[in-house]
């Protein structure tokens, strides 16, 4: 089965090895038509945004950020979707700039309201 839409969900990192993305960075999701975006913004980025596709439960997403140094950047990242017990998602994402050297993978789940 797959994984509901990502539209007007919230998700922070639990895990993340060897980017910017941390604990305090909020990623504010769209999704329609197999389009999914997103702004995203906390911890050491300022500003960042992204855009991609989904196909099941996949995605392949471009972004691009400003970080607190107020450097750009950019990359391509590919993610898997999957439902928590608790019916939250998760996303494991396997990442890696374009514009600079570096790759890594990141966890981001969904944050409920309060947090």
């Amino acid at each position: 089965m797959t994984a509901p839409s990502l539209d007007g969900r919230s998700f922070a990192a639990v895990a993340n090895v060897g980017g910017e993305v941390g604990a305090d960075t909020i990623f504010e999701y769209r999704e329609r038509d197999g389009e999914v975006w997103a702004t995203y913004r906390g911890g050491a980025v300022r500003h960042g945004y992204l855009v991609g596709t989904r196909a099941g439960d996949t995605l392949d997403i471009r972004y691009v950020q400003l970080n607190a140094d107020g450097e750009t950047s950019g990359g391509h990242c590919h993610t898997s979707i999957e439902v928590l017990p608790d019916g939250r998602l998760r996303l494991d994402e396997v990442w890696e700039w374009e514009s600079k050297p570096g790759k890594g993978t990141s966890v981001v789940e969904e944050v409920r309201s309060g947090r």
